[in-house]
Protein backbone atom coordinates (compact mmCIF):
# COMPACT_ATOMS: atom_id res chain seq x y z
CA UNK A 1 0.00 0.00 0.00
CA UNK A 2 1.52 3.53 -1.04
CA UNK A 3 0.85 5.73 1.77
CA UNK A 4 1.76 10.26 0.77
CA UNK A 5 4.00 11.65 3.65
CA UNK A 6 3.39 15.25 3.38
CA UNK A 7 5.60 17.40 5.08
CA UNK A 8 4.32 20.98 6.15
CA UNK A 9 6.23 23.38 7.89
CA UNK A 10 7.23 27.29 8.04
CA UNK A 11 9.20 28.30 5.81
CA UNK A 12 12.34 29.83 6.82
CA UNK A 13 15.35 31.20 4.54
CA UNK A 14 18.84 30.38 5.35
CA UNK A 15 19.65 33.89 6.59
CA UNK A 16 16.96 32.85 9.38
CA UNK A 17 18.03 29.39 10.69
CA UNK A 18 22.00 29.50 9.93
CA UNK A 19 24.24 27.04 8.64
CA UNK A 20 24.37 24.96 11.56
CA UNK A 21 20.25 24.37 11.45
CA UNK A 22 20.52 24.00 7.68
CA UNK A 23 23.12 21.59 8.30
CA UNK A 24 21.44 19.77 10.99
CA UNK A 25 18.20 19.49 8.41
CA UNK A 26 20.15 17.91 5.77
CA UNK A 27 21.77 15.71 8.30
CA UNK A 28 18.34 14.56 9.80
CA UNK A 29 16.70 14.12 6.40
CA UNK A 30 19.91 12.19 4.86
CA UNK A 31 19.52 9.90 8.10
CA UNK A 32 15.79 9.42 7.67
CA UNK A 33 15.94 8.30 3.65
CA UNK A 34 18.97 6.42 4.52
CA UNK A 35 16.59 4.69 7.20
CA UNK A 36 13.38 4.06 4.82
CA UNK A 37 15.42 2.91 1.70
CA UNK A 38 17.41 0.33 4.04
CA UNK A 39 14.02 -0.55 5.12
CA UNK A 40 12.86 -1.02 1.28
CA UNK A 41 9.84 1.05 1.95
CA UNK A 42 10.63 4.32 0.07
CA UNK A 43 9.50 4.68 -3.33
CA UNK A 44 10.06 8.39 -3.44
CA UNK A 45 11.08 11.49 -1.95
CA UNK A 46 11.31 15.20 -2.68
CA UNK A 47 12.31 18.21 -0.52
CA UNK A 48 10.70 21.28 -1.92
CA UNK A 49 11.68 24.57 -2.86
CA UNK A 50 10.22 27.36 -1.28
CA UNK A 51 6.74 28.32 -1.65
CA UNK A 52 7.69 31.86 -3.62
CA UNK A 53 8.84 29.34 -6.67
CA UNK A 54 5.54 28.09 -6.66
CA UNK A 55 3.40 28.75 -9.64
CA UNK A 56 -0.39 28.00 -9.62
CA UNK A 57 -2.94 27.20 -12.58
CA UNK A 58 -6.94 27.08 -12.76
CA UNK A 59 -9.10 27.51 -15.31
CA UNK A 60 -11.61 30.23 -14.85
CA UNK A 61 -14.57 30.55 -17.60
CA UNK A 62 -12.60 28.33 -19.45
CA UNK A 63 -9.22 30.24 -19.67
CA UNK A 64 -6.07 29.20 -17.68
CA UNK A 65 -5.27 31.76 -15.15
CA UNK A 66 -1.25 31.37 -14.04
CA UNK A 67 -0.46 32.80 -10.35
CA UNK A 68 2.97 33.49 -9.09
CA UNK A 69 3.03 31.97 -5.42
CA UNK A 70 1.14 29.32 -3.67
CA UNK A 71 -3.13 28.88 -3.46
CA UNK A 72 -3.04 28.79 0.08
CA UNK A 73 -2.00 31.40 2.32
CA UNK A 74 -1.22 29.69 5.07
CA UNK A 75 1.56 29.53 8.15
CA UNK A 76 2.76 26.08 7.32
CA UNK A 77 3.32 25.59 3.74
CA UNK A 78 3.76 21.94 2.06
CA UNK A 79 7.65 21.61 2.23
CA UNK A 80 8.32 18.10 0.72
CA UNK A 81 6.79 14.79 0.04
CA UNK A 82 7.53 11.31 0.54
CA UNK A 83 5.56 8.11 -1.06
CA UNK A 84 6.29 5.06 1.24
CA UNK A 85 4.85 1.54 0.19
CA UNK A 86 4.26 -0.14 3.90
CA UNK A 87 1.91 -2.64 5.02
CA UNK A 88 -0.77 -0.46 6.55
CA UNK A 89 -1.39 2.77 8.43
CA UNK A 90 -0.16 1.84 11.51
CA UNK A 91 3.03 1.53 9.54
CA UNK A 92 3.14 4.49 7.23
CA UNK A 93 2.28 6.10 10.94
CA UNK A 94 5.42 4.89 12.32
CA UNK A 95 7.45 5.80 9.54
CA UNK A 96 6.03 9.23 9.04
CA UNK A 97 6.64 9.71 13.24
CA UNK A 98 10.66 9.57 12.41
CA UNK A 99 10.27 12.31 9.83
CA UNK A 100 12.20 14.95 11.00
CA UNK A 101 9.70 18.02 10.83
CA UNK A 102 8.03 16.24 13.33
CA UNK A 103 10.17 18.06 15.60
CA UNK A 104 8.58 22.17 13.96
CA UNK A 105 5.84 21.20 11.78
CA UNK A 106 2.64 19.09 10.67
CA UNK A 107 2.95 15.45 8.71
CA UNK A 108 0.06 14.69 6.67
CA UNK A 109 -0.18 10.93 5.84
CA UNK A 110 -2.45 9.91 2.82
CA UNK A 111 -3.07 6.95 1.35
CA UNK A 112 -2.89 7.05 -2.67
CA UNK A 113 -5.97 5.77 -4.34
CA UNK A 114 -3.79 4.38 -7.59
CA UNK A 115 -0.76 5.04 -8.72
CA UNK A 116 1.55 4.37 -12.18
CA UNK A 117 3.20 1.25 -13.44
CA UNK A 118 5.19 1.60 -16.93
CA UNK A 119 2.57 3.85 -17.58
CA UNK A 120 -0.67 2.01 -16.79
CA UNK A 121 -2.69 3.35 -13.83
CA UNK A 122 -2.70 0.43 -10.79
CA UNK A 123 -5.19 0.53 -7.66
CA UNK A 124 -3.77 1.59 -4.21
CA UNK A 125 -3.73 -1.86 -1.89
Amino acid sequence: MHYSILLHYPEHDASTLGEEAIQAGQAAFSAYTRALQDAGVLVTAEVLRHSSATTTIRKVGGELVVQDGPFADTKEQLGGTIVIDVDDLDAAIDWASQAPPIDWGVIEIRPGATYTVNGAWTPNG
